[in-house]
């Protein structure tokens, strides 16, 4: 068993593995990294399922925008397994009226056949606005977003949207760190 700290990597909204390659470079040397898949599961609880399938029985944990909403089901799930937790660019209410109005919006145009219009229309969301014309960072994450696919990105707006209005841990649950 490794003495390494264990570190499970949840990406976002049409993200993959390629998401957090930089961090799992830069802390190979003194993590186990694990990137879990957001692409199978249409619910947050399944989502975090499928994450804690194959996780230690304790590590750190961190989300970026939709994975941190799935890092507040699996804390939900098995808190007592979390050591540390970093949320990035997420939180724990549910949409507003208009952030839904957009998710189902993106989600007509995708069952219109264009996929593809989505990643432009997200870019500003996602990126600041300073990087919008960094186009290998704007092919990247256009990539990626065509490698998850219109399938999983139908299932990541329906667990989006199915989310509680808070997803943070029950009260009286604490991180054991």
């Amino acid at each position: 068993m490794s003495e390494r700290t264990a570190l499970i990597l949840l990406p976002g909204l049409l993200c993959d593995a390629r998401l957090w390659k930089s961090q799992a470079d830069a802390l190979g040397d003194i993590a186990d990294i694990i990137i879990a898949d957001m692409t199978l599961d249409d619910t947050m609880a399944g989502m975090a399922a499928r994450a804690l399938d194959g996780a230690p029985a304790r590590f750190a944990l961190a989300g970026l925008s939709m994975g941190g909403y799935v890092a507040f089901e699996i804390t939900r799930q098995a808190s007592e397994k979390v050591t540390k937790l970093a949320l990035l660019d997420t939180g724990a209410g549910s949409d507003s009226p208009e952030q839904t109005l957009r998710r189902r919006d993106l989600i007509a145009l995708a069952d219109r056949g264009e996929f593809n219009a989505i990643s432009p229309r997200l870019l500003p969301l996602f990126v600041h606005k300073s990087r919008l014309s960094d186009n290998a960072l704007i092919d990247e994450i256009t990539d990626m977003a065509n490698s998850v696919g219109k399938a999983a990105f139908l299932r990541q707006q329906k667990a989006i949207m199915g989310r509680n209005k808070c997803d943070m841990p029950p009260e009286g649950r604490a991180f054991h760190g």
